[in-house]
């Protein structure tokens, strides 16, 4: 779904308000469901990231970021996704190399870190991935779904959009109230720089929410390849120009971009136009992981020729040290991952010096006892009989 112009804009216009009594409905109904809905408890720590509005903010790659942290901890982190716009009932496991068609975008890009189930019931995926082994389940969205009960809640914003005209879905981004949002997250989590970031961070603060801050970087080695070469930008998620920002931000050289919907479902025609502007500007295409994944195991030739021709450039949530600390204090307060496990090897033992010996006290002299007479012995010993 493409996001209307109006949800972005600080003054709602005519139709945003009018739409107004429809989202504030559309938000006590989520809020009501998050009371009278029962949690399931699984067995292993769940640590669930989301977002409170529509749209991309990056919460993906702050999930694999946050798995790939559990595994430095000596865990095994599983992920569990609803697996968007698939017709599933049962659980089931991602396998890596799969198609987006069996799982959805997102979920592939989740199975490189770790096992993943898609499950459109996630305390059906939790018992799965508690079946498989996993020491931590880390819910790619689902904030919202009271379904499962949550151990540490992330709220992941994007630091330009913020919360958009701060409106419920349909007048605005909003998936319900950001009151009721906050006093259910334990963070907050800003991807990126922009005008929002210090609302964000000043709002926060007044409700006594940590803020942890994230930057996508995107890969070193593929943006060296891209370097004096024309290129063609496509992409069909959350926030395309988002990407389109990235590429940028790293000086490349692009001559045209092409945003499509989110989860767009690539068609032969939208291939030949890529390629045909590739040809024209004599430029590579390249687009993101995301869209790599729905392109890969196309039946169509054009597709497949799509996919052939277009560099992926992937990008990872990375935070900064004083965010990281932060998050590591989070991570702390999970059951059964306070200590983190040795998985390198052992650092060299250190000599530990000895304490030096403590001086033997001079007992002291102490006046003599007199000797209790027999009589007393009698008497107390016939009070406890009695």
């Amino acid at each position: 779904m493409k996001a209307p112009s109006f949800w972005s804009h600080k003054h709602p216009g005519v139709l945003a308000r009018l739409l107004q009594p429809v989202g504030l409905v559309y938000s006590l109904i989520g809020e009501a469901r998050l009371i009278a809905v029962g949690s399931a408890r699984p067995l292993v720590p769940v640590v669930c990231v989301g977002n409170p509005t529509l749209g991309g903010a990056g919460k993906t790659p702050v999930a694999i970021a946050i798995g790939k942290r559990l595994r430095q901890r000596g865990l095994r982190p599983g992920f569990l996704s609803r697996g968007y716009g698939v017709k599933i009932t049962t659980p089931v496991e991602v396998e890596r190399g799969g198609k987006a068609t069996d799982y959805g975008d997102e979920p592939l890009l989740l199975a490189k870190t770790g096992t993943t189930i898609c499950s459109p019931n996630r305390s059906w995926g939790a018992e799965r991935l508690e079946k498989k082994g996993v020491d931590v389940i880390v819910m790619d969205d689902g904030f919202q779904n009271p379904s499962l009960s949550k151990d540490l809640s992330l709220l992941v914003v994007d630091a330009e959009a913020g919360f958009g005209n701060g409106l419920i879905f349909p007048a605005g981004p909003l998936r319900m109230r950001i009151a009721p949002q906050l006093a259910r997250a334990h963070a907050i989590v800003i991807v990126g720089t922009g005008k929002a970031s210090t609302h964000l961070s000043r709002l926060a603060e007044r409700r006594g929410i940590p803020v942890i801050h994230a930057l996508l970087h995107a890969n070193a080695g593929r943006v060296k390849k891209l370097r004096r070469r024309r290129l063609v930008a496509y992409a069909g998620i959350g926030r395309p120009e988002k990407f389109f920002n990235t590429l940028r931000a790293e000086k490349l050289d692009v001559v045209e971009t092409v945003a499509f919907n989110d989860h767009h479902p690539y068609t032969r025609h939208d291939a030949k136009r890529l390629l045909a502007l590739a040809h024209k500007h004599d430029a590579l295409l390249v687009t993101t992981e995301k869209d790599a994944v729905r392109l890969s195991g196309q039946a169509d030739d054009t597709l497949t020729e799509l996919a052939r021709e277009s560099q992926v450039l992937p990008v990872e949530a990375v935070f900064d040290r004083v965010s990281l600390h932060k998050l590591n204090l989070l991570l702390d307060t999970l059951p059964n991952t306070k200590q983190e496990k040795a998985i390198s090897k052992p650092a060299a033992k250190t000599a530990i010096p000895k304490k030096p010996a403590a001086k033997k006290a001079r007992p002291k002299k102490t006046a003599a006892k007199k000797p209790v007479p027999k009589q007393a012995v009698k008497a107390v010993q016939g009070r406890k009989k009695t």
